[in-house]
């Protein structure tokens, strides 16, 4: 009797696994990622509350939440070894990219959420955000191209509502987000070239570099521009 090896496929990089070097390459990657999120965010939620923006702690609290949450799974899964527990850690990697999606447009939307535009906004980049953690949490193996189509398609719904947020939102704030919109955009490059070395790396260098942008972006609205 045959005994059927697990199909690694969709979670683990059998066709070309990453080097020691790679590995450690991309976990100092992530240690950077998370503290920017703990560093930078803790000292935007603490000024914010206290002194310039109280009534976004909300909004900041889940945007941080989501922040720190990504690159603690995905360092998580990407430095585990190949192994049961690792296929689970993918299914919560692949969805909280989804919920920091979502957890990032939260502060700038709250600017705009009395008016129609606003709503209708946060109500698709959060219900297409919670389809997409839906997918990837019941049947991670599908719809892998799919997935990163709609990040892009629901990172960049922001523009639908440019106008409305040109009016709120400080030139200097908008000009951070697009940065970051684009560093993301350009790291997936990096994602999909899966025989490159490092390339792991390289694309977690984009996504700590985009994340940064937002969160400038974020202590630019919430704090600087409130001096």
């Amino acid at each position: 009797m045959t005994t059927q090896q697990p199909n690694y496929s969709w979670w683990s990089r059998e066709q070309r696994p990453y080097t020691r070097l790679e590995m450690v390459v991309d976990g100092m990657v992530h240690v950077v990622g998370l503290l920017v999120a703990l560093v930078a965010g803790s000292f935007l939620l603490s000024y914010a509350i206290m002194e310039t923006a109280p009534e976004a702690a909300p909004a900041l609290t889940v945007y941080l939440v989501s922040f720190v949450a990504l690159f603690v799974i995905s360092m998580a899964y990407n430095l585990w070894p190949v192994s049961p527990i690792k296929m689970h850690l993918a299914r919560l990697d692949q969805a909280a990219i989804f919920l920091f999606i979502a957890g990032t447009y939260t502060p700038f939307l709250t600017l705009i959420g009395n008016t129609p535009a606003g709503m209708i906004m946060t109500s698709f980049v959060w219900g297409a955000s919670l389809i997409g953690v839906a997918l990837k949490l019941i049947v991670p193996e599908r719809f892998g191209r799919l997935a990163i189509a709609l990040y892009l398609a629901i990172g960049w719904s922001g523009l639908l509502v440019f106008q409305s947020l040109s009016q709120t939102l400080p030139d200097s704030t908008l000009m951070l987000i697009l940065a970051g919109g684009v560093t993301y955009s350009l790291g997936i490059f990096f994602h999909l070239w899966e025989k490159l070395h490092f390339q792991n790396a390289l694309w977690h260098i984009f996504v700590v570099c985009g994340a940064s942008l937002h969160l400038w972006a974020v202590i630019d609205c919430m704090v600087i521009q409130r001096l």
